[in-house]
């Protein structure tokens, strides 16, 4: 299975790779990267077709790397095209990529 840096990540974000974000709904609420479409590894059986890699693996995140490992496993085996971002969503925030959070957005007036 690759992994891939947050700076690498980024970088293929940039040309058109596609991130998703399979924590639960209340960890997403509470932060997560603006560019990332949320399928949670609890509803992947269901929602996993919704997986669509570019030219480019599917980006899978989760909040320090190992739920998104066991998903890029089982897309690999579905025959989709994966990537695990390593670390997570902490590597993420600590490499100073944009997040949304809750609270900012409750600031702004978009309650979720």
């Amino acid at each position: 299975m690759e992994e891939i840096t947050t700076e690498e990540a980024l970088r293929r974000i940039a040309v058109g790779s596609r991130l998703y974000d399979v924590r639960e709904q209340g960890e997403w609420d509470d932060v997560h990267a603006p560019q990332a479409t949320l399928v949670p590894m609890s509803e992947l059986s269901e929602r996993w077709t919704e997986i669509q890699p570019t030219d480019e693996p599917a980006i899978i995140v989760c909040h320090s790397g190992m739920r998104s490992a066991r998903v890029v496993a089982a897309l690999e085996q579905s025959g989709v095209p994966a990537v695990n971002l390593a670390g997570g969503m902490v590597a993420w925030e600590a490499a100073g990529a944009p997040v949304e959070r809750a609270d900012a957005q409750r600031e702004r007036g978009h309650e979720h």
